[in-house]
């Protein structure tokens, strides 16, 4: 037998496993794109495209998805790509 308690944590698992999941794939979809108009040699866009970056890491760490360290490193060597 399953407590009451045990049926809502479960629920909750599934709802927070479902969020971390879309803002994982959305951070994955953004970096993707930043890379690929950094290879394109297309700055204009990429500098366009950085707060965007920038945006998602930081809600991303701020919800524990990614950690605090890893956003700030992948922005440092994203932000040195332009360069």
């Amino acid at each position: 037998m399953i407590t009451k308690s045990a049926k809502k944590a479960y629920r909750q698992n599934l709802k927070r496993r479902e969020k971390n999941a879309r803002q994982k794939q959305a951070l994955k979809k953004v970096l993707k794109n930043y890379r690929k108009l950094i290879s394109a040699k297309n700055k204009e866009a990429a500098k366009n495209e950085l707060p965007k970056v920038y945006k998602i890491l930081d809600k991303t760490a701020k919800t524990g998805v990614i950690k605090k360290n890893t956003a700030s490193r992948l922005k440092s060597r994203l932000s040195a790509l332009i360069k």
